[in-house]
């Protein structure tokens, strides 16, 4: 019978910016507790490195992701010595417990960190060669990046590279926030868009009043949206 070890919390709000997802975690991690806590584990390092986070931090500090925006779970919660303990069921399951947890909490962005997170979610495309970065994929209706297996078992991978991939989720997120702020620039109403028409010399229709009260016509009440 193979012992049980103790499961490691998700750490996730809602609406987070990235949602990390490792693959299971290792005896150590679950063990002391932590998230991505091997020894040779360099996922910490490379997210300070990278400037997705703002200061260097150690595992011991997971729960502390959240004050910048990130989650983190794994798609298998079991741990084990290795990814070949883990059997095809436990992937399918995994799977199913991922959507839900990505409808409960609509991250911005899915980071797999690994790409064999990324072939057990889509084993179609199992033999193509995968790349980090954006996929074209998406998973509960969420963009896909794929980040290298910082695990210092991943010896094929230099450690340059792993910074790369980081880095260009970084941009990703830069990327995203600016076309965030020029499309709020440009809506009518929103903070800025005032400021945008005096910049481009644009004037405001003027009101129509009603020719009995005097009041602005804001037309018909429109249906209550989603909440």
């Amino acid at each position: 019978m193979k012992k049980k070890y103790p499961l490691l919390r998700d750490y996730i709000r809602p609406g987070a910016l990235v949602l990390f997802v490792g693959i299971n975690p290792g005896i150590r991690s679950a063990m002391v507790g932590h998230h991505f806590a091997g020894y040779s584990n360099r996922f910490w390092k490379l997210l300070h490195e990278s400037g997705l986070v703002p200061k260097p931090i150690s595992y011991d500090q997971d729960v502390s992701l959240q004050d910048w925006g990130f989650g983190i779970t794994n798609l298998v919660a079991r741990a084990s010595a290795g990814i070949d303990d883990l059997k095809p069921r436990e992937y399918v399951d995994g799977r199913a417990a991922l959507l839900a947890k990505i409808r409960r909490y609509q991250p911005k962005v899915v980071a797999l960190v690994g790409v064999t997170i990324y072939r057990a979610l889509f084993p179609n495309g199992v033999g193509e060669r995968v790349r980090f970065g954006l996929q074209a994929e998406r998973l509960g209706g969420v963009p896909l990046f794929v980040l290298p297996n910082p695990s210092g078992r991943n010896a094929t991978l230099p450690y340059a590279a792993m910074l790369s991939a980081f880095r260009g989720l970084k941009r990703h997120l830069d990327n995203r926030r600016a076309s965030r702020r020029r499309a709020t620039r440009c809506v009518p109403g929103k903070p800025g868009a005032a400021a945008a028409r005096r910049a481009s010399g644009a004037r405001s229709a003027p009101a129509m009043r009603t020719p009995d009260r005097g009041r602005r016509e804001i037309g018909p009440p429109r249906p209550p949206g989603p909440r």
